[in-house]
């Protein structure tokens, strides 16, 4: 994202990703000395490490974390207008990409539709989840009862997709009510913009980071995790990441109203219209009138990470397409 707005450090790149290379060619030869690996996973943001590892293990199952496209995010984050020779590019490496694994993993049923028809049919659907770690520490913070002053928390990029701007507006409509206090976690593209929508609010706290290790219990803090509330193509075609997490550590999880997400949080979640920040302020506002309803919201939504979002029900479909390749 970093040479779409400045591209003469497309060198620099360059020599990064060679310095990295060169790094997994060590580390590769090294680990083969014991066996050649069945299956090799290339993660997310993998677009050119792929091709390198067909290179590396060129008779093993390759499997591409693609879950977002090149092209999408250069989209959603307004770096690369359809069209333009810069989406053009980024649309020939996500191509380039997908044409080297054997096994493409997305992780909703809108992102699989998006694929390519040739591509789709060796794709499978992973949900992103969330590690054990959060759901022992929302195990943790379920002991105590919620109180009258409802705690907030956002964590993310203040990326478009986010639609923190958004939670700016509602913030600000909310800046009258004590019982809020609201923590927004992170930085990035439209941190300024959010934070001048929500400068009226006395009850908001910024931090600008929070360790990741440290994340599972800082969440489980709170009682209510936001997820996303954007609207461009991205926001209304993802489950983000915060929303697993957030379930799983015992928070009730606001979030936009889109398909995926009622998908995966049916019952779990309280949705807002995608851009309404009306509709986002309502709902803090009855999570806030009713501490017991919102305790409540906040089991089920463990409950529900719990049972379906853990490591090993998130990979199961995986396992199968890998034994069956």
């Amino acid at each position: 994202m970093a040479i779409l707005r400045h591209p003469w450090r497309l060198p620099l790149f360059a020599l990064r990703l060679l310095a990295c290379w060169i790094a997994l060619v060590m580390g590769s030869i090294q680990a083969q000395r014991s066996g050649a690996p069945d299956a090799v996973l290339v993660g997310y943001m993998g677009h050119f490490d792929i091709h390198l590892a067909r290179i590396l293990y060129p008779r093993a199952t390759i499997l591409l974390d693609h879950m977002v496209s090149a092209a999408g995010v250069g989209a959603n984050r307004h770096l690369a207008s359809a069209g333009g020779l810069k989406h053009r590019l980024l649309k020939a490496i996500d191509t380039a990409a997908l044409s080297r694994a054997d096994i493409v993993i997305v992780d909703t049923d809108e992102h699989q539709k998006a694929l390519p028809e040739h591509v789709r049919t060796r794709s499978v659907v992973c949900p992103v989840g969330a590690t054990r770690a959060w759901l022992e520490a929302g195990a943790d913070a379920l002991r105590e009862p919620t109180d009258d002053v409802l705690r907030v928390v956002f964590v993310g990029l203040f990326s478009p997709a986010h639609g923190t701007p958004v939670i700016g507006e509602a913030l600000d409509m909310l800046s009258d009510d004590a019982r809020i206090q609201v923590t927004m976690v992170g930085r990035g593209q439209e941190y300024s913009v959010t934070r001048l929508l929500a400068a009226r609010n006395p009850h908001v706290t910024w931090v600008d980071w929070v360790a990741p290790e440290e994340l599972p219990t800082f969440v489980a803090g709170f009682d209510v995790s936001l997820g996303i509330f954007g609207t461009v193509p991205q926001a209304l075609n993802v489950v983000p990441t915060k929303a697993f997490q957030g379930a799983a550590a015992g928070c009730v999880i606001v979030t936009s109203e889109t398909e995926p997400q009622r998908r995966a949080l049916d019952g779990a979640a309280l949705l807002a219209a995608p851009g309404s920040a009306i509709e986002l302020a309502a709902a803090l506002r009855k999570l806030a009138g009713d501490p017991d309803v919102t305790h409540q919201l906040r089991r089920a939504a463990h409950a529900h990470a719990g049972g379906r979002y853990l490591p090993g029900a998130v990979v199961a479909p995986l396992m199968d397409r890998i034994t069956a390749a």
